[in-house]
């Protein structure tokens, strides 16, 4: 097989997280963002150690799977690519996915894995709680877009206004502050001369109490625009055009159009290059920059910046897995006597849920805004048996007094840095690891390692917090070997 040669064939399958497998006479070919059933043209751009990659030049003919009616940006735009099929057809090619990842990885493992299917989520649609849109434009020098990068593209972004992942509010919030800046004309942030005001817009709602956080990121560049000037000119027209946005937001409100509230709109300023959202500076231009959500029973402050499960309802189920697979730590008389260590807490989530069958628990975070943000939202709830500590996980282990009986790890996209997972294992020794990963390559991975280490993986699932796109969430338990199954 050649760089350069084209294919008309068949998608059997598809692996973690959107890799086509298609059939050639030549042999097999991946190929990005094509699904199971789907008769393609593809053209091969990679060849490496007999392993072949393509790109998809042509969906020839459906998969016979493709019966859900998908939005008018499918396709085009970078995200949902399995919004065609049905959502238990989504399930069933997630948990396979899955499945098989983990069988490798636990093949030469002594002690039988229970593997107990796929939880899909209580919401399949208008579920994201968080959304980050990008000003542009669709075509070069084309009318101002709002929304997102359309698929295999740098520069070009598509207004997603019938995006089905988001509910109503989003599509009603994105569309007037589109028509609003490209009525008055203002510039748009380019990547490739970093010229330009407008950058992203964020927007945040909570599931339970409905509150909407809505942030407007620009450049602190003089806004090229209707009636915009150079110096301070520029900058009283910038006060301007920053209340004409604030007045557009609130009259949705206002008239009705929104099924929530606004808690808090802000305009935060970004100068960095890179296409991330940061802030060099925050103002609040309405309400408060934060909002409140609440799952299980528990209440959480949201700010910008917070890391949240982007699935509030998906979210509860996920915890509630990781509570039913962690049990009652409990000893038979009713006393809480286990210490649990939560790796990579973040705002400190599970380990408030875990807190009432817990004697202590030790959340490790390094990023300090979120441990900040943990203690908080831990002293709201009343709760007083859980300590966060900032610090890398590599460093901070040999600080902390107690060990832990139970660790949680619930790690970034790329798991457990190498260094890392070795001494978690042997230093910590916990009896047993409740492994969440929304990244099951990343968990495949770790699995291999941690057996070096004498834990065996007993049993494990998936939950689905990311309907009609190619992620899932897997919880797995390991317990040491010479502890036996759970």
């Amino acid at each position: 097989m050649k760089k350069g040669q084209v294919f008309e064939t068949k998608v059997t399958r598809v692996d973690f997280p959107n890799k086509g497998i298609a059939l050639t006479e030549e042999g097999p070919v991946t190929v990005k963002n094509s699904l199971p059933g789907q008769f393609i043209k593809l053209s091969v751009n990679k060849v490496r150690n007999g392993k072949a990659e393509g790109r998809l030049l042509e969906v020839m003919e459906q998969s016979p799977l493709e019966t859900a009616k998908p939005c008018s940006h499918f396709g085009v735009c970078g995200g949902c690519n399995y919004l065609s099929l049905p959502y238990e057809t989504q399930l069933q090619i997630k948990e396979e996915q899955v499945k098989r990842l983990l069988e490798d990885a636990l093949k030469n493992q002594a002690v039988p894995f229970r593997w107990e299917g796929i939880k899909g989520s209580p919401i399949s649609c208008g579920y994201r709680n968080k959304m980050e849109f990008t000003f542009g434009d669709e075509r070069k020098d084309g009318p101002l877009a709002l929304g997102m990068h359309k698929r295999d593209s740098f520069y070009d972004v598509v207004t997603v206004c019938d995006c089905r992942i988001v509910d109503e509010d989003y599509r009603q919030i994105l569309e007037a502050v589109r028509s609003y800046f490209a009525e008055k004309k203002v510039s748009f942030f380019h990547r490739t001369s970093h010229l330009g005001y407008l950058r992203h817009l964020l927007v945040r709602k909570a599931y339970r109490t409905g509150e909407i956080l809505a942030a407007l990121v620009t450049t602190s560049q003089p806004m090229a625009g209707e009636g915009q000037g150079e110096g301070e000119q520029g900058r009283e027209g910038e006060e301007t055009i920053l209340r004409g946005f604030l007045d557009r937001l609130l009259s949705l409100e206002k008239e009705g159009k929104l099924s929530g509230r606004f808690a808090g709109i802000l305009h935060i300023v970004n100068d960095s290059p890179a296409d991330t959202i940061k802030s060099d500076r925050t103002e609040v231009l309405y309400g408060q920059d934060y909002f409140y959500e609440e799952i299980l029973g528990l209440r959480f402050r949201i700010s910008t910046f917070s890391f949240f499960q982007t699935n509030s309802s998906g979210a509860e189920t996920l915890y509630q897995t990781a509570r039913e697979y962690v049990g009652d730590l409990r000893d038979a008389s009713g006393k809480r006597d286990k210490v649990v260590y939560d790796l990579y807490s973040g705002t400190g989530t599970i380990a408030q849920l875990l807190s009432p069958v817990a004697q202590k628990v030790i959340g490790v975070e390094i990023v300090e805004e979120a441990v900040e943000a943990a203690r908080r939202n831990a002293a709201e709830n009343g709760i007083e048996n859980c300590e966060f500590l900032a610090g890398d996980v590599l460093k901070i282990l040999d600080e902390i007094p107690e060990k832990p009986d139970l660790i949680v790890l619930d790690p970034p996209r790329d798991g457990i840095h190498p260094k890392a997972l070795p001494k978690i294992a042997a230093h910590a020794g916990a009896e047993k690891i409740l492994y969440i990963s929304c990244k099951p390559t990343s968990l495949a991975r770790d699995l291999k390692l941690l057996q070096e280490y004498g834990y065996c993986a007993v049993r494990g699932c998936c939950v689905d917090m990311f309907p009609n796109t190619g992620n899932v969430e897997t919880v797995c338990l390991l317990a040491k070997t010479d502890v036996g199954q759970a």
